[in-house]
């Protein structure tokens, strides 16, 4: 094959070589492929974020959702003793406005900017370096880790908004003999099309009736572990904010976007982004298996309520003109709201602490939840 040939391949011809060598593939290799293969995946290779992109994520709808995320980030670093040194550490940043709008807010805590040392795990060379021009203006040095095992040792606060719920998961069918894992292969014409594996899942005992779902998302589980290992062992804490739900239940959430439109997951792969709900109940019980703390999940409205948003828009629209106030009470309402259209229900928020350190800022005590 020529270079210029090889270019003009799209992921989709070379996931479909996959199956022609190897059979079908599974679900969750598909949507890692789709999403992070090196030179084709969605996220390595384009920007996906705000009005121009697939989908607009709740940073870059107002100023004050980063800005509260950086005062809880400073008042868990109080609570945990205020080390001399706290890595802030965000998974899958986007274009770094999260970051940018945290450590603006984090100079209002005395001492706590100061001790900040950041880090960004993240995939895409391109959005990196969008993260990069959207942190320098706070004059704060960052890292960029592959992954989380590359992260230097020490107490830890960890900010990951969005991010669980791109990681790839499994569907398992039940039929009449059993559980049986969902696969992407070839229709007759060539087209990649959902089958089924010949073999039943024999581990999975839970009971259901014939043509339930069952969604499980392991990549999720297992990094949620080694994140609350990590801070019973180190300290600190981690911040998980997501459209989930609470109680794990049946049924399939995988969705594609693109263009802020809803397109076949198997159409473009590559060029829509893939996603599924979060079981926010399997991030709890994976980080109380690291025995962890787990505060909430609750709902993402009560969280930023609690953390003082409708004070913060309040003094945004004090001296603002008409215009600016109305579009501070329209980006209040999208992120707290429960509507159509809004964030505020839909999205849930978990926190993992130690055991020791009590009640975290925007839940309730430990018990009362």
């Amino acid at each position: 094959m020529t270079e210029t040939q090889e270019q003009e391949r799209t992921l989709k011809d070379d996931i479909r070589e996959i199956i022609t060598d190897e059979g079908p593939i599974s679900l969750e290799r598909y949507m890692a492929l789709a999403l992070t293969h090196p030179t084709k995946g969605y996220y390595t290779t384009r920007n996906p974020f705000g009005a121009g992109g697939d989908f607009i994520t709740a940073p870059e709808i107002s100023q004050m959702f980063g800005e509260l995320l950086g005062l809880w980030a400073a008042e868990i670093w109080s609570q945990i003793g205020s080390p001399q040194r706290i890595l802030l550490v965000e998974l899958g940043p986007g274009r770094g406005t999260l970051m940018a709008d945290a450590l603006r807010a984090a100079r209002a805590a005395p001492g706590f900017f100061e001790a900040l040392e950041i880090h960004f795990v993240e995939a895409s060379d391109l959005l990196a370096a969008r993260q990069r021009e959207a942190i320098a203006a706070s004059g704060k040095a960052a890292a960029w880790h592959a992954s989380l095992e590359d992260i230097p040792a020490g107490p830890a606060i960890f900010l990951a908004n969005e991010f669980f719920d791109a990681l790839p998961v499994r569907h398992y069918l039940k039929t009449a003999k059993g559980w049986r894992k969902r696969l992407v292969g070839l229709d007759p014409e060539g087209e990649l099309a959902f089958g089924l594996s010949e073999e039943t899942e024999p581990y999975i005992k839970a009971d259901a009736p014939i043509g339930s779902i069952l969604e499980i998302c392991p990549a999720a589980q297992r990094l949620m572990t080694r994140i609350a290992a990590r801070i019973v062992t180190e300290n600190g804490a981690a911040l998980a904010i997501d459209y989930g739900y609470g109680r794990t239940a049946f049924g399939e959430t995988l969705q594609a976007v693109k263009g802020h439109r809803f397109v076949d997951p198997l159409a473009e792969p590559g060029f829509a982004d893939l996603t599924t709900h979060v079981d926010f109940s399997a991030l709890a019980r994976s980080a109380a298996s690291a025995n962890a703390l787990v505060h909430g999940p609750v709902e993402q409205g009560a969280f930023l309520r609690e953390l003082g948003i409708v004070q913060r828009a309040e003094a945004l629209k004090r001296h603002a003109p008409p215009e600016q106030a109305a579009a501070v009470d329209s980006a209040l309402a999208r992120l707290v709201g429960d509507g159509e259209g809004e964030m505020g229900a839909l999205f849930k928020v978990l926190a993992v602490t130690r055991r020791s350190l009590g009640e975290a800022p925007g839940f309730a005590p430990p018990g009362e939840a």
